[in-house]
């Protein structure tokens, strides 16, 4: 399959509004590519959506407020941009939400919420939009898994599943898709530097004061910036890389499951709270 072109095609990208997915708005812009924001900040699509236009006022720029945890609302977009927007050449499923405390921390409709966002929204825009992907060959799906889609650390029980999920996901559809010509790529980041710790939902079982520790802990592993997070992730789109591990701590954890496929659980901890305490 030929490298995906950038330069006049128009990208959706969910999750827009800060962080890796501003950053791939930005990235996106400076290749020549037209856009399409989501997310369910407005307010933060809005600036995104502005500082671009103010420097590249040739591009296309669409910004849709949504949140991708409703799964009618989902559905209502996804339909509006492949009828809007049937000149798209780029999918990102960037959109995510964590979720602090233990599986029996955590209630089920939280658990479901992060599904929802995570997983259950990526097949959504998919299958929305793939009739307009197919329909020009050289198309592209990208979703964020997480390095937390490769191993699973305590704690994290709706998040890995839902990461977990992304992953076979799209291991599965890229046999499928590349017939039409269409590439997809499965992004692994690690500890990028976005508000994702700030902004999880706290477990209706989770004590504040041990939420608190363990959301200062995990922000102090948040050191790559998201700009070169983006970078990464546009130059494996390109040259259609079926994976990208983003980060040396997310290629670092790769080789661990790997060498310990299971049982890689309590190093991953022991090396957490190492970094954590430092």
């Amino acid at each position: 399959m030929r490298r995906y072109v950038f330069d006049g095609g128009t990208a959706v990208i969910t999750g827009a509004a800060s962080g890796i997915g501003a950053a791939l708005a930005r990235g996106l812009a400076d290749r020549g590519s037209h856009l399409v924001l989501l997310d369910r900040d407005g307010e933060g699509i809005a600036g995104v959506a502005e500082s671009i236009c103010a420097t590249l006022p040739q591009l296309r720029i669409a910004t849709y407020v949504v949140d991708l945890a409703d799964a009618d609302a989902t559905a209502r977009i996804g339909e509006t941009l492949a009828t809007t927007h049937p000149d798209t050449t780029l999918l990102v499923n960037n959109a995510g939400v964590a979720l602090a405390g233990r599986f029996d921390q955590v209630d089920a409709a939280q658990f479901d919420a992060v599904m929802a966002v995570n997983f259950h929204a990526v097949v959504t825009m998919t299958r929305a939009l793939l009739p307009v992907l197919t329909a020009h060959p050289g198309s592209h799906v990208v979703a964020l898994s997480s390095i937390f889609g490769i191993v699973a650390p305590p704690g994290q029980t709706a998040y890995c599943a839902s990461k977990f999920a992304v992953r076979g996901f799209l291991e599965s559809l890229r046999g499928e898709l590349a017939p039409a010509g269409v590439g997809v790529t499965c992004v692994h980041p690690g500890g990028v530097r976005t508000n994702i710790a700030r902004n999880a939902v706290v477990g209706t079982g989770l004590p504040a004061a041990q939420w608190e520790a363990g959301r200062d802990s995990f922000d102090k592993l948040l050191t790559l910036d998201p700009a070169d997070a983006a970078a990464t992730i546009l130059r494996a789109v390109h040259r259609r890389r079926p994976r990208v591990l983003v980060g040396r701590d997310a290629v670092v954890l790769d080789k661990l499951a790997r060498l310990l496929p299971v049982g890689n659980g309590r190093l991953l901890t022991a090396a957490t709270r190492k970094a954590a305490s430092r």
